[in-house]
């Protein structure tokens, strides 16, 4: 059967944010005149359809990406079916504990709106959010927000994305009033200022550019086609003559340049007071990507290693990626995926890359927010979700079964906060077990396992605000009441010094002993060479891992080479332990130098015991350390509050970075370790009546003064 939609009047693209710029009001106007939503859900209303999560309701923010698919003409071609584009958006988090949501989010978008507030400027999570979407490549076009507030300032806005995150960002419109007066907007391109008038602002008006934005319009275009020219040699020597592209023209070339991430056009507006956002849909359709100005997907054959390349189309063998897993209490488990390539129905069997294992597609449902549509099928470049997979995790590729591929993982960053959580009554004991499976299985950032010694169950997360969610959610979606411990930090253990230890384990019984001999150094493990091939020379003869390389420098087969992966595995798990409090070590290179072995007593066993026992010798030796998680701390507060702001992080082990202004209100960065900062952000509005507010997100481990490290020890003792 053939798709509805042509491929080129597709496209895929997220809305991303700071936490309040007004990224799921933006996402909530789109479904309007899209006509997906035939009323409008404001957040303070608590009547939004994308955050469908009670959690998300009340707290009025954002906490799963949701997909939509919904229809939409340019405003300049409303009547015209053919100029019709199909767009499946997905609205994702602002708030920092959900950042993985919007790092998988885009791993699967073509393009992304960037929204931003046009009181604040970049915020921290934008630059977060900028960076995800840098390293994976996706083009972008941002939308400064919310100009109708007091305070507003477009060019403020503009100038924090040149500073603080590229200086590609080019002014695409310029505003008609800031704050109270804000009525429009002046497009460059086509010079014509764009009005929203009508019940919702439905209609979009062009009229003339007021008189007083003339001049600035000129000056400004002048900036913009310069910009747009550079991506093209004969339009830039064209118009260096004198000669200037036409719209036409210009808009393919800027397409262009936003596709290749060499233009980031700026737009303005107001989601609330319902202006600018259908010229941002035009936008999309205009410059954003469509899945076939794509390089096609990269994978490897899970066979035998090889390169595979599979470019957007039906013609091509099926190829998805999972990125999101959610339990839906009517229909049970929706694995949402993008197509690459070639086109799945449901009744097909399909092959799990990651698993090796077959899965037969049931049904497949098309989402609209909270309600779904059911669909026979799904072509390369669409997103969907299929009910009831059994065992697709986030980030694991489906292919067809003749032709398997793996395409390229997500990664994900490691938890910093972990907090142990009991079951209130013996009935919640088994519901508890399976709530948290499925929790973790949507969402890779929470772990759950058990301490060996004591047996509690231990969740850990990306903050605070994370695992208070995520108990919420056991509440009220699986109905599990749980007690929670005090959060606990993931503090780390490395060394600083080299050693040496050499470890003889020998154990005679009554019949076969035991045997093992072995030698070994450590150090600190060293960054990667810079240049390319001589960081592949230096991994040919290493076995390196993220924080752990192993060094096999046997020679003469003095410890036989069967024994050899014991010795690393004993070396592992002895890193697992730890030297000073028990917590995991990173970043070690260890060197098996030498040993002996016994032809009759000599074991994987033996061997694994005494790699353990000589690790934890030399490591005794090596001047191990404590490293605990640093957290970067930023808190926008008026000037008035900057005396007991910058005293509480001091107080709090924090180091200041810098101070800056940000419109009437003052702005500080720090680094504070993690351990200090449970509550912070309660202290902090208590301190400031409210005022103030703090971002927190993880920047890197430290070495732990050493009178912190002996608490840590003393405690876990």
């Amino acid at each position: 059967m053939a798709r509805d939609y042509p491929l080129e009047k597709v496209r895929n693209f997220g809305i991303v944010a700071h936490v309040d710029a007004g990224k799921t009001t933006t996402s909530e106007r789109l479904l309007f005149y899209t006509g997906m939503s035939h009323k409008i859900g404001e957040v303070h209303d608590g009547a939004t359809v994308t955050d469908w999560m009670e959690q998300e309701r009340e707290r009025g923010i954002t906490i799963t990406a949701a997909a939509i698919t919904c229809f939409w003409s340019p405003t300049y071609a409303k009547d015209d079916e053919s100029k019709k584009h199909r767009f499946n958006v997905i609205d994702t988090p602002g708030h920092i504990d959900f950042t993985s949501e919007v790092q998988r989010s885009m791993r699967v978008l073509d393009g992304a709106v960037v929204v931003f507030d046009g009181v604040a400027g970049v915020e921290p999570q934008s630059e977060t959010n900028w960076r995800y979407a840098e390293d994976a490549n996706v083009p972008r076009v941002c939308f400064i927000n919310k100009l109708d507030r007091t305070g507003a300032s477009f060019e403020r806005s503009y100038k924090s994305i040149l500073d603080r995150l590229s200086k590609k960002a080019i002014r695409l419109q310029i505003p008609i009033g800031e704050e109270d007066a804000h009525e429009g907007m002046v497009d460059l391109l086509t010079m014509k200022a764009y009005y929203f008038e009508g019940q919702m602002g439905v209609d979009v008006v062009a009229k003339d550019i007021p008189d007083n934005l003339k001049a600035d319009a000129e000056k400004y275009r002048g900036e913009l086609i310069e910009r747009i020219v550079e991506q093209d040699e004969d339009a830039m020597n064209a118009y260096l003559e004198g000669t200037e592209p036409s719209l036409d023209a210009l808009k393919t070339l800027l397409r262009k340049g936003v596709i290749a991430n060499e233009i980031f056009p700026v737009l303005c507006g107001s989601a609330l007071k319902n202006k600018g956002v259908q010229l941002v849909l035009d936008a999309v359709v205009d410059y954003l990507p469509s899945p076939l100005d794509l390089p096609p997907a990269h994978g490897t054959n899970p066979d035998n290693g090889e390169d595979l390349y599979r470019p957007a189309s039906n013609e091509e063998p099926f190829a998805a990626l999972v990125f999101k897993l959610q339990t839906d209490p009517f229909v049970g488990q929706l694995s949402f995926f993008r197509v690459y390539s070639g086109m799945v129905k449901t009744g097909d069997t399909i092959l799990n890359a990651t698993t090796g294992n077959k899965e037969r597609i049931g049904r497949i449902v098309r989402l609209q927010a909270d309600k779904r549509e059911e669909i026979k099928e799904v072509h390369a470049g669409e997103i969907a979700a299929v009910v009831g997979m059994k065992e697709a995790k986030i980030g694991q590729t489906l292919c067809a079964t003749d032709a398997p591929i793996e395409l390229e993982k997500i990664v994900f960053r490691e938890p910093v906060i972990s907090m142990r959580i009991e079951p209130k009554t013996k009935a919640d004991q088994e519901k508890l077990g399976v709530a948290l499976s499925k929790l973790s299985d949507e969402d890779p950032t929470f772990r759950v396992n058990t301490d060996e010694e004591t047996m509690e169950t231990i969740i850990s997360g990306m903050g605070e605000l994370h695992l208070d969610i995520i108990v919420d959610r056991l509440r009220r979606e699986f109905g599990v009441d749980a007690s929670t411990g005090k959060p606990q930090v993931a503090y780390r253990e490395t060394i600083q010094g080299t050693a040496e230890a050499e470890n003889k384990y020998i154990k005679q019984t009554g019949g076969k002993g035991q045997y093992g001999h072995t030698k070994i150094r450590v150090k600190p493990m060293e960054p990667l060479p810079e240049d390319e091939k001589e960081r592949e020379k230096y991994l040919r003869t290493v076995d390196r891992e993220d924080h752990f390389e192993f060094i096999n420098s046997i020679k003469g087969g003095v410890i036989p080479s069967e024994y050899i992966p014991a010795v690393r595995k004993g070396v592992r798990e002895a890193m697992e332990r730890g030297i000073v409090a028990g917590y995991p070590m990173v970043d070690i290179s260890v060197e098996l130098y030498d040993g002996s072995f016994h032809e009759v007593d000599s074991s994987e066993i033996a061997f694994k015991i005494s790699g353990s026992q000589a690790f934890q010798d030399a490591t005794k030796r090596a001047k191990p350390v404590l490293l605990e998680p640093m957290m970067k701390v930023e808190v926008v507060t008026p000037e008035a509050f900057m005396g007991d702001v910058n005293g509480s992080i001091s107080s709090k082990r924090g180091l200041v970075e810098s101070m800056g202004e940000r419109g009437d209100a003052r702005v500080i960065t720090a680094k504070v370790p993690l351990s200090e900062l449970f509550g912070y952000t309660t202290d902090l509005r208590s301190m400031t009546q409210g005022r103030a507010s703090a971002t927190i997100e993880f920047s890197h481990y430290s070495v732990a003064p050493s009178n912190i490290a002996e608490e840590i020890k003393s405690a876990r003792q």
